[in-house]
């Protein structure tokens, strides 16, 4: 089978949609739907419904597979669908074969929750649910710094529908080994640490990145995305810079507030609902202003 469509797909900025909710909490249809428009209209290719900005971890597998199905419903063929699943095997499969059904092009495995995660039982679970949907593309969401490329390359030879990485391992220089040892041209490598790290990791190797941030502000992501393929850097840490103080906001903490502080920017722009579901937590007021602040620098 031909992936060279979806390898294409993977090398751009990787969108992470957040899930809106309505006033009773339920996923707001509407409201995702139209999220997803103005990504789509603002030139986004490649979409990843249930990813962690999507609060995956919050979601009912029913709201899982909603999520999926309006996903792949709204790109009507505009963007590649790149489905989050994982958990236990046996849910991931589901979820992958979901995926398929609704007629989605890749799914993203999340990394593995376990606190006993070997390298040859990693290989195993990738394999058991690239091999349960051949026909999609397969993306491990790598961000355990054990596993090395090695491992990758065997799950490779193994699964030929296993097409990209999306690395999440902060360390560039451990990055641009495992690329190499894994087999540099045989993944497509995505910057999996969004924009702050995709110009370090794309001096050794990716050719694209995931994003939050591009909910809030789709031009400045596809700006660095057009300024990496030009190979200007200047360019791109211009944008780096510009966005840093949000981006920092979202990483303090471990993260805390990685979904919170894209909700609380959509929210001011009267996009969404600013609410998240626990174990995540509203902004306080002074950090809602910081937020207000910033996107309102960037002029969008």
């Amino acid at each position: 089978m031909d992936f060279t469509p979806l390898r294409t797909a993977l090398a751009d900025v990787v969108a992470i949609p957040v899930t809106p909710y309505d006033a009773t909490g339920a996923v707001d249809r509407t409201t995702y739907r139209a999220l997803l428009r103005r990504l789509l209209d603002g030139g986004v290719r490649a979409v990843t419904p249930n990813g962690n900005t999507g609060e995956f971890y919050a979601l009912t597998l029913e709201e899982r597979r909603l999520c999926t199905e309006l996903s792949v419903e709204e790109a009507g063929g505009r963007a590649a669908v790149l489905v989050g699943v994982g958990q236990d095997v046996a849910t991931a499969v589901d979820a992958a074969r979901h995926a398929r059904e609704a007629g989605a092009q890749m799914v993203m495995v999340h990394q593995p929750v376990h606190p006993y995660v070997s390298q040859d039982g990693w290989v195993d679970y990738h394999r058991e649910i690239a091999e349960a949907v051949p026909e999609l593309g397969v993306v491990p969401y790598l961000r355990n710094p054990m596993i090395e490329g090695a491992a990758l390359a065997g799950l490779g030879e193994a699964c030929p529908n296993v097409i990209g990485v999306k690395y999440a391992v902060p360390d560039a220089a451990r990055f641009a080994a495992f690329a190499r040892d894994a087999g540099l041209d045989r993944f497509v490598w995505v910057a999996g640490l969004a924009e702050l790290y995709a110009p370090s990791y794309w001096a050794v190797g990716a050719t694209g990145f995931t994003s939050g941030l591009v909910n809030v502000a789709p031009k400045l992501s596809l700006d660095m995305l057009g300024a990496l393929r030009a190979g200007d850097y200047a360019a791109a840490m211009k944008v780096w810079e510009q966005i840093r103080p949000f981006e920092d906001l979202r990483a303090a903490r471990q993260s805390a507030n990685n979904v919170t502080v894209v909700k609380e920017a959509l929210a001011a722009l009267e996009l969404c609902r600013r609410d998240v579901r626990p174990p995540s937590r509203l902004l306080p007021e002074p950090q809602r202003a910081e937020v207000a602040a910033l996107i309102q620098g960037w002029a969008l």
